[in-house]
C-alpha cells in the first residue's frame, strides 16, 4: 500500500507545486502579455446549438472544433443524454457509429465492440476528466466502463473517440469514452430530476454548481436508485446510489480542481435463457420462462453455501445471496491542474481509487436437456456409491428429503444446470499524468508539441468460488435434487447436495500489484489554416508481481452425496508471478478542408495490448505473446448550420487471436477434436452518422455501420485444420447495425414540445466460430416526448414499444460448437416495452 500513497503524493505535490509556481509567476511578472484564454467548453446548461461547434478536449493537445480533428469523435451534452434517456452507459454508447453493444445484461456489466475488435470490451477504455478510474480496462469481474461509469446530473457530457489517437492519450485503447463532470461558474444552477418507471423503478438524481467566491466554484451531485428489474428476479435488481463533487479555483493562468466520487450500487446481472425446447426447436418455453421479463436468477438462491477445501483441509463455507448482485462500493479522489506559462501549456493530473467488489451472480452454462436421460446418466454412478441395490434415479425439490418428488413431465420435461459464481476483489489505482505542450511558428506553419509522462500503480485482491445447480426449466426456477431410490422407495443417496451438482467446481484466491509507466509525445503541425498533420508515440513499461493460490480436486467425505466427490480445494502451494512487458503504440494522420463546411482525413494507428494483472490465475505463467491491433481509417465531414455529417471508412486487424474450437483431424477425417488455434480478425466497414435539420420543426439524427468482421489464417502446431473457421463472421459482430431518431419540436407560447422516436436495428450475428447457428436480425422502436415550461420539464420514454424479440449474446459457456440449431434458442433477448417518467425542475 505504501506505493500507493507515494504515487498519489507525488501527483498532488506536482499540481500543488505547479500551482504555487503559477501564483508566483502572477506575482512576478504582473506586467507580462496574458495569453490568449483558451475556448471555452460548453456547460450543460449551454449545450452547443449545432455539432459543427462542439469543442473537443480529448485526444487532443488542446480544445478543438469537432470539424476541426483528424479522427473520429462524437461528444454526447447532458442534454442529449436526457433526451436519450439511457438505460445505461452502455446503451448510451450505443446510439454511436463504429461500437456494437449487448445492453441486455441490466445497468452493468454490458457488451461493447469497437470496429470488428473480438473482445467483451472491445479496448473501449473510459476515463473521467481525462484520467481512468481503474487502470485496467477490466478488474477480476468489475469493469472500469459502465461499471465504475454511471450516468447523472453531474455528467456534463461524455467524449467518445473511436480510433485515431486513443492509443497515444489512454492505455489498452482503441477508443476512449472520456466523462466529463458539470463544474461550478459565476451563476449558480441547480436541478433536480425525479424518474419513475413501470417496471419498479424509482430514481432521484439532483445537483447544484456555483461560485464560492475569490475566482472559486463547486459543484456537487448524484442519484439513488431502486429497481425491481425489467426481469423479474423474485427480489429487487438496482438498489443504490453515487455522488460526485468538485471544486475548481481559477488562477491568472489556469485553473486547480479537486475531485472526489463515491458510489455504492447494487445491480442483479441477466444471463441468458432458454427459449425453445432442443428436443423440438419448434415448440417454444414462452410459458414457462417469459421471453421479455423471465430469467434464471432466483430466490432458491438467497442463501447459498459453496463447501470448499482450505489448505490444513478444514471445510469452509463460501456464503452467497443472489439479491446482493454485483455490489460496487469505491471513491476516487482527483486532482486536475492546467496553466499557461508564455508559450507553455502545463497539465498534471493525479487520482487515487480503493474499492471492493462483491458479485453473486447465477450463469447460465450448458443447455436444457431432456429430464428422464439426464437422470439415467447417473444411474451407474450411484450403483457405485450407494449400492448395487439402487433401481432409479428420481427428481424431488432440494431441502425437502426427497419429501417433496418432482415430475419433469408435468412440467417442461426438461431440466439444466447452472452457475452460481461467489466472486470478491479489494482493489486500488493510483495514476498521474504531467504534460506539456507547446506551439511555435516555422518556415512552413505552426507545430504544437505535446510531450508527457504516465504513472499507475493499481492492484487487486481476489477470490472466486462457483458451484453447479440442477434446476427446473421455468423462470425463477427451484433448486432440485436428483436421489438414489432402492426397489423400496427408500432414498439411498444423492447425485445432488441441496441443489448444488457439483460443489465448488471452480475455486481461485490471489493477489497482484501492477506498475507501468509511459512516456509519449505528439505534434501537430498546422501547415495551412487548411492542411494540418499529426503524429504521435507512446512508450509503456509494465511490471506485475504477485501470486495465486493452487488447487487440486479433493473428496469432502459425505458418503450421502456425489456433489462433493470432485471438489477444488487450497493445496497450500503458491504460484509466483512475475512478468514485465513493454508496449508502444503511435498514429499518424492528415486532416484537410477544402472549405469552413467540408474536410477529408487519413489516419493510421498501431495498439499494443499487454496481459493484465488476471495472468495470476494462470499458473505456470504462460509464454506472453502479444496483441497487436492495427487501425487504419479515412474520413469525410460536412456541417453546415444545424445539419451536419460524419463519414468514415476503416480497417482493423486484431493479430493474434487465441480461439478454441475443434479443428479437422487429418488422420481421422473428422472434426471432433478441441485444440486452441491462432489467427486474426479482420474488418474492413463504413460508418456514419450525422444530423438533417430539414425545413419547420423537424429533423432526423443518426448513425449507421457496415461492416465485414471474419476471421482469417486460423493455424495450430498440433497438426489440427482451423480453415474451417477462416472468412467466417465473427462471434456476435453484425455486419449492420444502425439507429434513426426523427425529432419535432414545437413551441406554444412559453411552452416547448418536442417530440422523438428511435428505431434500432442489429443486422444478423453468430454464437460460433463455424456460423452454424444464427442470431437473427431485428428492429426495435422507442418513442418519446419533452415538454417544458420555464423551469420545470416532464419527459415521457418508451422503449422496445412493439416488445419486438431480439436476441443478443447466446449461451457463451457452451456455444463454441454453435447450438445444434440453425437459429439460436438460447440466448439474452431484448428486454420487453417498457416506459419511465421524468420529471425535473432547474433553478
Amino acid at each position: 500500500m505504501m506505493r500507493i500513497y507515494l504515487l498519489a503524493c507525488s501527483a498532488l505535490c506536482t499540481v500543488s507545486l505547479a500551482a504555487g509556481a503559477a501564483s508566483a509567476q502572477t506575482q512576478d511578472q504582473s506586467q507580462a502579455s496574458v495569453p490568449a484564454p483558451t475556448p471555452s467548453v460548453p456547460t450543460a446548461d449551454t449545450a452547443p446549438q449545432d455539432e459543427h461547434s462542439d469543442i473537443i478536449v480529448t485526444g487532443s493537445a488542446r480544445q478543438q472544433r469537432r470539424f476541426d480533428v483528424s479522427y473520429a469523435v462524437n461528444s454526447l451534452s447532458q442534454a442529449d443524454i436526457q433526451k436519450l434517456a439511457p438505460k445505461s452507459t452502455t446503451d448510451l454508447i450505443g446510439t454511436l457509429p463504429g461500437i456494437h453493444v449487448e445492453a441486455t445484461g441490466g445497468e452493468v456489466q454490458n457488451i461493447t465492440r469497437v470496429r470488428g475488435i473480438p473482445t467483451d470490451r472491445g479496448f473501449l477504455y473510459y476515463q473521467q476528466d481525462g484520467l481512468p478510474l481503474f487502470q485496467e480496462l477490466d478488474g477480476w469481474f468489475f469493469n472500469q466502463g459502465d461499471g465504475m461509469n454511471r450516468l447523472d446530473l453531474m455528467t456534463d457530457r461524455i467524449e467518445v473517440v473511436r480510433g485515431g489517437p486513443a492509443p497515444i492519450y489512454a492505455s489498452t485503447a482503441a477508443a476512449i469514452a472520456n466523462v466529463i463532470e458539470v463544474t461550478g461558474s459565476d451563476t449558480t444552477r441547480a436541478k433536480v430530476q425525479a424518474t419513475v418507471g413501470d417496471t419498479g423503478y424509482y430514481r432521484l438524481d439532483a445537483y447544484q454548481a456555483g461560485p464560492l467566491g475569490g475566482d472559486t466554484y463547486y459543484a456537487v451531485g448524484g442519484f439513488l436508485r431502486y429497481h425491481d428489474g425489467y426481469r423479474d428476479s423474485g427480489f429487487p435488481s438496482d438498489r443504490g446510489g453515487q455522488i460526485r463533487a468538485n471544486i475548481k479555483h481559477d488562477l491568472a493562468n489556469g485553473f486547480i480542481k479537486l475531485s472526489a466520487q463515491y458510489t455504492d450500487d447494487h445491480n442483479v446481472f441477466y444471463l441468458s435463457i432458454p427459449t425453445n425446447d432442443p428436443r423440438n426447436p419448434t415448440v417454444s418455453l414462452n410459458k414457462y420462462i417469459d421471453y421479455f421479463d423471465g430469467t434464471l436468477n432466483t430466490p432458491e438462491l438467497r442463501n447459498v453455501n459453496i463447501r470448499y477445501r482450505d489448505a490444513t483441509g478444514a471445510i469452509q463455507n463460501q456464503r452467497g445471496d443472489l439479491a446482493n448482485g454485483r455490489h460496487m462500493q469505491f471513491g476516487n479522489v482527483a486532482v486536475d491542474y492546467e496553466g499557461d506559462y508564455g508559450d507553455w501549456h502545463v497539465s498534471a493530473k493525479g487520482g487515487l481509487t480503493m474499492g471492493k467488489l462483491h458479485f453473486d451472480a447465477f450463469y447460465s452454462t450448458s443447455n436444457p436437456v431432456d429430464a428422464g436421460i439426464f437422470a439415467s446418466n447417473y444411474l451407474t454412478a450411484a450403483r457405485t456409491a450407494f449400492g448395487s441395490g439402487i433401481t432409479r434415479t428420481g427428481y424431488s425439490f432440494a431441502g425437502t428429503g426427497g419429501q417433496t418428488p418432482y415430475d419433469p413431465s408435468t412440467d417442461s420435461g426438461l431440466v439444466m444446470q447452472a452457475q452460481y459464481r461467489s466472486i470478491q476483489t479489494d482493489f486500488y489505482s493510483s495514476q498521474g499524468d504531467l504534460s506539456v505542450t507547446r506551439k511555435f511558428n516555422t518556415g512552413i506553419g505552426t507545430h504544437d508539441l505535446r510531450v508527457g509522462s504516465y504513472g499507475s500503480l493499481w492492484g487487486q485482491k481476489m477470490f472466486t468460488a462457483y458451484q453447479n445447480y440442477l434446476i427446473q426449466v421455468r423462470s425463477q426456477p427451484r433448486l432440485l435434487d436428483l436421489a438414489a431410490y432402492d426397489s423400496n422407495g427408500s432414498v439411498r443417496g444423492y447425485v445432488t447436495d441441496n441443489g448444488s451438482l457439483n460443489d465448488a467446481v471452480s475455486l481461485n484466491a490471489g493477489n497482484v500489484d501492477g506498475r507501468m509507466i509511459a512516456a509519449y509525445g505528439t505534434d501537430t503541425w498546422d501547415v495551412t489554416d487548411r492542411l494540418r498533420f499529426d503524429a504521435g508515440i507512446r512508450h509503456e513499461w509494465y511490471s506485475y508481481s504477485g501470486y495465486a493460490r493452487l488447487t487440486a480436486s479433493y473428496n469432502l467425505g459425505n458418503a450421502a452425496t456425489l456433489a462433493d466427490n470432485n471438489t477444488r480445494g487450497f493445496t497450500g502451494a503458491i504460484g509466483q508471478l512475475r512478468l514485465k512487458q513493454q508496449a508502444t503504440n503511435w498514429t499518424a494522420g492528415a486532416n484537410y478542408d477544402l472549405s469552413r463546411h467540408l474536410g477529408m482525413y487519413l489516419r493510421a494507428s498501431r495498439l499494443e495490448v499487454p496481459q493484465n494483472t488476471t495472468i495470476a490465475f494462470n499458473f505456470p505463467t504462460p509464454a506472453v505473446i502479444p496483441t497487436n491491433a492495427k487501425l487504419y481509417e479515412a474520413g469525410v465531414k460536412l456541417a453546415a448550420g444545424g445539419s451536419y455529417l460524419y463519414v468514415t471508412g476503416f480497417y482493423t486487424k486484431f493479430d493474434p487471436l487465441n480461439a478454441s474450437f475443434a479443428g479437422f483431424n487429418p488422420a481421422t477425417g473428422r472434426a471432433d477434436v478441441t485444440t486452441t488455434f491462432i489467427g486474426t480478425a479482420e474488418t474492413k466497414g463504413v460508418e456514419a452518422d450525422g444530423r438533417l435539420r430539414l425545413p419547420g420543426p423537424f429533423s432526423i439524427a443518426g448513425s449507421v455501420t457496415v461492416q465485414n468482421p471474419r476471421y482469417l489464417n486460423f493455424s495450430s502446431n498440433t497438426g489440427l485444420d482451423g480453415s474451417r473457421a477462416n472468412g467466417k463472421q465473427i462471434i456476435r459482430e453484425p455486419k449492420l447495425f444502425l439507429n434513426v431518431r426523427p425529432t419535432a419540436d414545437f413551441t406554444f407560447g412559453t411552452t416547448d414540445v418536442s417530440i422523438y422516436g428511435r428505431y434500432d436495428y442489429v443486422g444478423r450475428r453468430y454464437t460460433d466460430f463455424f456460423n452454424s447457428t444464427a442470431l437473427p436480425a431485428y428492429g426495435a422502436f422507442g418513442l418519446g416526448g419533452i415538454v417544458s415550461n420555464g423551469a420545470w420539464q416532464v419527459q415521457v420514454v418508451g422503449d422496445n414499444i412493439t416488445n419486438a424479440h431480439g436476441f443478443t449474446e447466446g449461451n457463451t459457456a457452451g456455444d463454441r460448437f454453435g447450438q445444434g440449431v440453425p437459429t439460436a434458442i438460447f440466448g439474452r433477448p431484448l428486454f420487453g416495452r417498457n416506459v419511465r417518467l421524468i420529471v425535473s425542475r432547474k433553478w
